[in-house]
């Protein structure tokens, strides 16, 4: 029976040891090991907890170290692996607990160490309330000093997805928020009328949007945050969310023969596995490919992850499983207001280097005669020489998610601009127009 080693037991994590323990248990023998205390926590829920639109965060668990062992996993939580030997097939691992160190032995391994939120070397950024967002403790302290009436003025550094959605959180807490960052609100994933359309959204429901300036540090009253220092002003704060992106946590490999990319993110064929026989690699630790650019990135989603677990678990039993790549998609519910999106944006494209055109439509989601209907806009971004479809960009106070989908799977599938227009979708009042909006982007595209 073969042994397996799963270093990480998060979301990759306890999805490949979920393949592994349902369906290969009698060829496969899993050993887990976590430094932290819980597993499977949904953070991307963690706003709506700390936001009050869910009492509890039970639900934000799907599973736990008792039902992992209940099926015959040896799990270890509380235990840190420092040091991987390769050519020796060797972990060393530290309770934290008791300090004690072991070593143990594998025959696979799988690396599902995850990703830790970025911290520079900015002064002061030590002081007490000044806090991050990944683990459930940091959720658990952010709805306690939201709950602290001494505590009034937030400052939310960094205008990604976790950012916005913890200002909305923050502002729902009855707190006075401050958003901060040097670019545009969700600039990685949008165009700038969508970016404006979010920014406008905050403002109109009390945020103080500031953008276009850096942070430089931090000062303290008593060892506490009390004030951000910008490069252009300073703002009063008794706590303050930072959030300006993730780095792969892996600088304890950096001295081992496992290959990693410039920004410490481990290399993986599309079957997860590293350069190193026997080794895999999976979730926000890895790279994952990029349908649309056609290039191997870091892309930190829990979907992803879960992705690059099911492929590792299966591939480790023998059964061959390959990943398809990915699109980076992406939704976010702020105010009532949906956007989402998928593949690159005509700015990144321009950036890469592609020959890009686009086309945008503001269209009613159902016919004018409806009495419930709402607006859409969709912006689709292709390459001019291959007419592929590269990124898709959507935002309504309907529920549009699907459509999202449907052009995830167009990225994949390598979907031309020019089948659009006729592309086979039903028409009923109820749900959409005889000509809707993406195939009127299609009409008006193929008319281009």
């Amino acid at each position: 029976m073969e042994k397996v080693i799963v270093v990480g037991t998060n979301h990759a994590g306890t999805h490949t040891i979920n393949i592994l323990a349902d369906n290969y248990s009698k060829d496969v023998k899993v050993t887990t090991y976590d430094s932290n205390n819980n597993i499977s926590f949904l953070g991307c829920g963690m706003a709506l907890w700390i936001g009050n639109v869910i009492d509890t965060s039970s639900g934000l668990f799907y599973s736990n170290p008792d039902l992992l062992r209940e099926k015959g996993v040896d799990v270890y939580m509380e235990h840190k692996v420092h040091n991987i030997d390769f050519d020796n097939k060797t972990v060393e691992v530290e309770d934290l607990n008791t300090g004690k160190t072991i070593k143990d032995t594998y025959d696979k391994l799988v690396i599902a160490v995850g990703s830790w939120p970025i911290k520079p070397p900015l002064p002061g950024i030590d002081l007490e309330n000044i806090i991050f967002a990944k683990l459930y403790q940091h959720a658990q302290f952010a709805k306690q000093v939201c709950e602290n009436k001494e505590i009034r003025k937030v400052g939310v550094v960094g205008a990604g997805y976790i950012g916005v959605e913890l200002v909305e959180a923050f502002k729902n807490s009855g707190k006075e928020v401050t958003l901060i960052d040097i670019d545009k609100p969700l600039g990685r994933y949008y165009d700038d009328n969508f970016s404006k359309a979010m920014e406008e959204n905050l403002i109109e429901n009390g945020v103080n949007v500031v953008l276009g300036e850096a942070v430089e540090s931090f000062e303290g009253i008593d060892g506490k945050v009390s004030k951000i220092i910008t490069t252009k002003s300073e703002y009063e704060v008794d706590l303050v969310l930072f959030s300006v992106g993730f780095n792969a946590n892996t600088r304890f490999l950096q001295d081992t023969k496992l290959e990693r990319n410039e920004r410490g993110v481990i290399k993986v064929n599309n079957k997860q596995e590293t350069n190193i026989p026997g080794v895999y690699a999976i979730g926000d630790c890895s790279q994952i490919h990029n349908n649309a650019t056609d290039t191997d990135e870091h892309i930190a989603l829990a979907s992803n992850a879960v992705r690059t677990g099911i492929v590792a678990g299966h591939n480790i039993g023998g059964k061959e499983l390959e990943m398809q790549g990915v699109q980076g998609s992406n939704a976010i519910h702020i105010y009532g207001l949906t956007m989402s999106s998928t593949g690159i944006t005509e700015s990144v494209a321009k950036e890469r280097g592609f020959n890009v055109d686009s086309i945008q439509v503001e269209e009613l989601l159902k016919p004018e005669f409806m009495p419930e209907n709402d607006k859409v806009t969709l912006k689709i971004v292709w390459d001019v020489d291959t007419k592929r479809i590269l990124g898709a960009q959507m935002m309504s106070t309907a529920d549009i998610s699907l459509a999202n989908h449907f052009f995830s799977l167009a990225i994949q599938e390598k979907y031309s601009i020019e089948k659009l227009a006729l592309l086979d979708l039903f028409f009923l009042p109820h749900f959409n127009q005889p000509v809707n909006f993406i195939t009127k982007a299609g009409i008006l595209a193929l008319n281009k």
